[in-house]
């Protein structure tokens, strides 16, 4: 059972910055789920895949796994692209592209 240390990305729906400070620690499965005969649902008799921890930083992610003896995993923090947008853009003269309506 190895776990996994992640900061989530962001929402589409989010533009702002908030929540994503956070730091999360998941468990791997260690069974492979299976479909349910009759329903066709998905389940696993393994219910630590369900648990989802919650961190203000990495440390402390860390160092609760070392402190309950759970091999864990560090996933590095995806990078960030900024880019420039301006609304007056849309109507610069001689830009790359037709602006339709």
């Amino acid at each position: 059972m190895v776990a996994r240390i992640y900061r989530p990305a962001r929402s589409a729906m989010q533009s702002g910055k908030g929540k994503v400070d956070n730091w999360i620690l998941e468990l791997a499965p260690e069974v492979r789920r299976t479909a349910e005969p009759l329903m066709g649902w998905t389940s696993s008799s393994n219910t630590d895949q369900q648990v989802r921890l919650v961190f203000d930083n990495r440390a402390e992610a860390e160092t609760y796994a070392q402190r309950n003896g759970i091999p864990y995993e560090v996933v590095a923090d995806p990078v960030i692209r900024m880019q420039r947008k301006s609304y007056s853009d849309n109507f610069r003269w001689g830009r790359p592209d037709n602006w339709t309506h």
